[in-house]
Formats: structure tokens, C-alpha cells, sequence
């Protein structure tokens, strides 16, 4: 059987989004339908409808999200129809390299569905992350799927799929802040205020959100934020320092991903203090920096790519700590909108107005 839904496609570089009647195939094996109950708009969309990560248009857009299992295909034994998930691009294979020596968040080789699923004159769409979830339906992985505690709202458990668990684990997982320390984070979007919210988790002392947007930095106090500082009127580096005793701060967070915020990343931690890069960089982009210096601050310097999360782990624990109250995930979302506003949505998010928008389907 073809399920033939809506979704929202991205026909080709910086070509606006439609929403187009697509073709989903029943689940084979190892795969699973899943009705899309919400899903955010994430930058990374953006990204492939400007042709930033690949040219393999047309692209089923949307990677973010939650919904119920439809159906599974043969040799699926861990899902059934009816399970409340959160989808995730991190499928681990548990064979890989990574895999075998215990750290499947790094696994070489994770799983995606085998069908495609196709516009109706048969072309085949390329699903975001392997997802593809601006759509009523999508096929996945059933690796893709992470059951969570079905009393979450769906437009809150989505945000888990991408955005906020970078931010969380880049503080949390890469970042392995503590009790105590203290924390900056470069850029105060989706991403930086889930690392804000990480670190507090993690009971951080000092927690400094850096942003040119005042907006960006009254969100970021929200989410837990102890100071701010405006970097369109302000050193970064010497007010960090400023904030710190002098020193630094223990882990450095920048969730923009350029040249000038790694920068202040490495040079605004302590000696021996960890700077971590979890905003995404373009291919050009290349930093200059006196090895000697590398050398002699000591510490790390880490990327974090999708918080280095393992989803059967990290999914269920934060959606049990936001049902507690101790993770505003709703603090996230601005708004809720249509499968049609998905296009007017990219315009907000690059224009600093929303957090998340989230599409509800």
C-alpha cells in the first residue's frame, strides 16, 4: 500500500517551499510508518533548501520531530503500532567501529530507510537527515524512532530530534559540565539557549549568554542564564574574564560555528578550560590560530555534533525531567504554525524573531 500525503519539498537551490502530495510506501523490513504529529523548523531545513549540505533535490524538508508509529515492517520487534516517538538521525548500526567499542554516539554507519519515498509522478525525494518530517507521514528506520513517556506534548518531545539536544549535550555530554563550573555560550538562538538550559541541568555556578540581540539574551536569561553581555557593545573575551574572576570560564559554548566566535570560545576559557563548536560552519571557513597557543592553554578544544547524544539514552531521561518541571522544553517554542508556513517560517528564524516555529500536523 502508498500513502499519498502532504509534505513540504524544496525542488531546488533557494527555491521557495511547496507543499506537495507525496508518495509513502508500507514499511519494509527494519523500517516503520510514522504519523507525524509535529515537527520544528530547524536551520538545518534552511540549509538544504539553499543547497548547503547536498544537491540531491528535491528534498522532503523537516527532521525534528514526534509522532505515533502507523506500522513497522518484518524484524521490527521493539516498536509496534500506536508508540509515541521522538525521530533521530543518529540510527546506530552496533557493529561499526564506535559501536563496538562502546561509543555509539560517534557510529560510522547509522541506519536510514531503504524505500524512497517518491512525488507522484515517481521522482524520488531526498528526506532531510534521513527523515523528512514536514510531511502527514514518513518512512523511517525503525532505529529512528525513540519511544518517550507519551504524556509530552508532541510540539515540545520533537525539539529532542535535533536543536535542543545539540545544545544540551554539546554542554552536558562534550562539554562535561559540572557542578559549580562556569559556562559561556556564544549565540543565544535555539541551539545556544538549549546549552544555557544543559548547563544549568548540570548545576553550573555561572552561567554568561553572549548575543548581539537583546531579545536572544532576555530568552537566554529565561532558560537560565546568570549574566549577559551584549556583544554589539562589549569585549567578549575581556567580559567573560570580567565574569569569571579574571580567569575565564571552565567550558566555552559557541553555537554560532564562525571563524571569530571560535575564536573568543578559545581564547575566553580558563587555562586548561574546554572550548566547544557546536554551531555548524560553511566549507570555506578556516580559523588561524598560534599554535603556541594551542599548546600552551592546555585544555581541549571539541566539536559536538548533535551533543554527542545517544537518543535510546538522552530522549527518554529529558523528557522525564521536563514532565517533572525541571526542563522548560515549552520555553522553546514560539509559535505553532501550518505545513504551509514552513517557507515564511525560514524568514523568521533568520531574523533572529522566533526560537523554534513549529509545524503541527
Amino acid at each position: 500500500m502508498v500513502h499519498a500525503v502532504k509534505g513540504a519539498v524544496a525542488k531546488g537551490r533557494g527555491a521557495e517551499v511547496s507543499v506537495e502530495t507525496i508518495l509513502v510506501p508500507d514499511p519494509g523490513p527494519g523500517e516503520a510508518l510514522v504519523k507525524v504529529q509535529a515537527c520544528g523548523v530547524c536551520h538545518t531545513d534552511l540549509h538544504y533548501r539553499e543547497g548547503g549540505i547536498g544537491d540531491e533535490f528535491p528534498f522532503l524538508l523537516g527532521h525534528e520531530a514526534a509522532g505515533s508509529v502507523e506500522a513497522v515492517g518484518d524484524g521490527v520487534t521493539d516498536l509496534e503500532p500506536g508508540d509515541f516517538v521522538v525521530l533521530n538521525w543518529r540510527a546506530v548500526c552496533g557493529v561499526c567501529r564506535a559501536c563496538q567499542r562502546g561509543r555509539p554516539w560517534y557510529c560510522f554507519d547509522t541506519h536510514n530507510a531503504a524505500q524512497p519515498m517518491t512525488l507522484e509522478d515517481g521522482t524520488p525525494l531526498s528526506p532531510a537527515l534521513g527523515i523528512g518530517a514536514f510531511a502527514e507521514k514518513t518512512l523511517v528506520h525503525s532505529g529512528q524512532c525513540t519511544k518517550v513517556d507519551p504524556k509530552a506534548p508532541p510540539e515540545v518531545a520533537g525539539l529532542l530530534g535535533c536543536g535542543v539536544m545539540a545544545g544540551i549535550g554539546a554542554a552536558i555530554n562534550t562539554g562535561s559540565v559540572g557542578r559549580g563550573d562556569s559556562v559561556a555560550v556564544l549565540g543565544c538562538g535555539g541551539v545556544g539557549d538549549a546549552a544555557i538550559a544543559g548547563a544549568r541541568l548540570a548545576g553550573a555556578g555561572t552561567i554568561i549568554a553572549v548575543d548581539l540581540d537583546q531579545r536572544k539574551l532576555d530568552w537566554a536569561e529565561r532558560l537560565g542564564a546568570t549574566h549577559t553581555v551584549d556583544a554589539a557593545a562589549r569585549d567578549v573575551i575581556e567580559s567573560i574574564r570580567e565574569l569569571t574572576g579574571g580567569h575565564g570560564a571552565d567550558v566555552v559554548i559557541d553555537a554560532v560555528g564562525r571563524p571569530e566566535t571560535f575564536r573568543q570560545a578559545f581564547y575566553a576559557r580558563d587555562l586548561a578550560g574546554t572550548a566547544v563548536l557546536v554551531g555548524v560552519p560553511t566549507p570555506d571557513m578556516t580559523v588561524d590560530l598560534p599554535l603556541i597557543d594551542v599548546f600552551g592553554r592546555g585544555g581541549a578544544v571539541k566539536s559536538s555534533w548533535y551533543g554527542d547524544c545517544l537518543p535510546s539514552r538522552d530522549f527518554p531521561v529529558l523528557i522525564d525531567l521536563y514532565l517533572q518541571g525541571r526542563l522548560d522544553l515549552g520555553a522553546f517554542v514560539t509559535e505553532t504554525i501550518g505545513i504551509g508556513d514552513v517557507e515564511r517560517a525560514f524568514g523568521d528564524m533568520h531574523e533572529g524573531r522566533v526560537l523554534r516555529s513549529v509545524v503541527v500536523l
